[in-house]
């Protein structure tokens, strides 16, 4: 059974505690069914965890899967089991929502490699009875979506009515229709990219070395050894958490107030407001994710660049493919720009796919995409009714 960071301040002992896991359905598959991974290695057994809303048609033609971001997990539209906060999309996903669960049958895994259910560094190593650690292997964008593809075929889910998801979430979507487009009939790749640049390659190597300097990373064993690495943790995402906002965003929010005080302490506390809203953000993370599982979905993120097994040409990834997409960016966006939506959206065209794209104007910055912003709701409504209108979903 995984093992996740207990709810501490970051000063708090060093102690773990187990996840109650039953909250979310497993499969778990055996020796007979391993998952074929890039690093050329067989991973079995292992576990998927995952959530489902609404019910699967008649003709199992209605399942939209939803494909989660570096930090989110399968609790996409409920009551999360650790935090008690609500789902992370309940702006998107829900009763009369865009993604519409008295509608469809949607589906949200958490991710190979991660630490709410499905097997990842904090699992247990069959060969040795404690944690993988650094042992567990390196894992790729493709392998979590092989891992997904296991879970519809063990669901009985021949095909995907849509797919959607963002930043880590959007890659995995893109490479479901590159990797199997007889599966996806309609797919929503929000604030992403077709490959990972160097810019956020350093970013993400700034909060893995952060987590590794942590005394208490252990070279990785630190559930073996009782230790905890929650401050590199913090600072990681503290780093990481910047990217995701806008200094628009940040200033209209915080500007350069004082934390209850007027005046500067002349010292290294909080001061500011944004200060504090940064150690709070690394101090609630901790609490609900793996130092080694920020690791290993980091450089997940890292290695993705769907052209290289196409020829260098994005456009190939696509070639044939009958997948309506729609494609969205936000304009404040520097973590995934808005250029590199529209090299999807050029590489879809060449290869004469369907593509409709949207640009939002907003100041909220990468995470806009899990925001409530009102065009971004309204723009999937009527792209997944339009898709279900050719689906036979939708009444004409």
């Amino acid at each position: 059974m995984n093992k996740i960071l207990p709810t501490a301040k970051l000063d708090a002992p060093n102690r773990f505690r187990e996840a109650d896991r039953p909250h979310s359905p497993l499969v778990a598959f055996g020796p007979d069914k391993p998952l074929q991974l890039d690093a050329g290695i067989e991973l079995s057994p292992f576990q998927i965890a995952y959530q489902t809303y609404g019910v699967l048609n008649a003709a199992r033609s209605n399942a939209i899967l939803i494909c989660h971001a570096l930090t989110g997990d399968q609790h996409v539209a409920n009551v999360h089991p650790v935090t008690g906060k609500p789902g992370w999309w309940e702006t998107m996903v829900g009763p009369g929502r865009p993604i519409d669960t008295e509608r469809y049958f949607v589906i949200c895994p958490n991710v190979v490699g991660a630490c709410m259910g499905t097997s990842g560094p904090s699992s247990t190593n069959p060969e040795t009875g404690a944690p993988w650690g650094l042992d567990f292997p390196v894992i790729t964008i493709r392998d979590m979506v092989r891992a997904q593809a296991m879970l519809l075929d063990h669901l009985g889910i021949e095909q995907l009515f849509s797919i959607a998801g963002g930043s880590m979430g959007g890659m995995q979507v893109l490479q479901w229709c590159a990797s199997y487009p007889d599966r996806v009939f309609s797919a929503l790749p929000l604030a992403t990219s077709t490959r990972h640049s160097a810019q956020n390659i350093a970013f993400h190597e700034v909060g893995r070395q952060a987590v590794m300097a942590d005394p208490g990373w252990r070279q990785g064993r630190y559930i073996v050894e009782g230790a905890d690495p929650r401050r590199g943790l913090a600072v990681a995402r503290m780093g990481a958490h910047i990217t995701y906002l806008s200094d628009a965003a940040l200033h209209r929010k915080f500007g350069r107030k004082f934390q209850d005080r007027n005046n500067p302490t002349f010292s290294f506390d909080a001061d500011f407001e944004v200060e504090n809203y940064l150690r709070h953000q690394g101090s609630t993370f901790v609490e609900r994710f793996d130092a080694n599982s920020y690791l290993y979905l980091t450089r997940a993120m890292d290695y993705f660049d769907l052209a290289a097994d196409y020829g260098g040409i994005v456009a190939n990834a696509f070639r044939g493919s009958r997948t309506r997409f729609c494609v969205i960016s936000f304009t404040s966006d520097w973590l995934f720009p808005t250029s590199d939506s529209r090299a999807i959206v050029h590489a879809l065209n060449a290869s004469s796919a369907r593509v409709s794209f949207a640009e939002i104007e907003t100041d909220r910055g990468h995470d806009a995409f899990l925001l409530d912003e009102p065009e971004l709701l309204t723009i999937v409504r009527g792209f997944l009714q339009s898709a279900g209108r050719a689906r036979g979903l939708e009444p004409e």
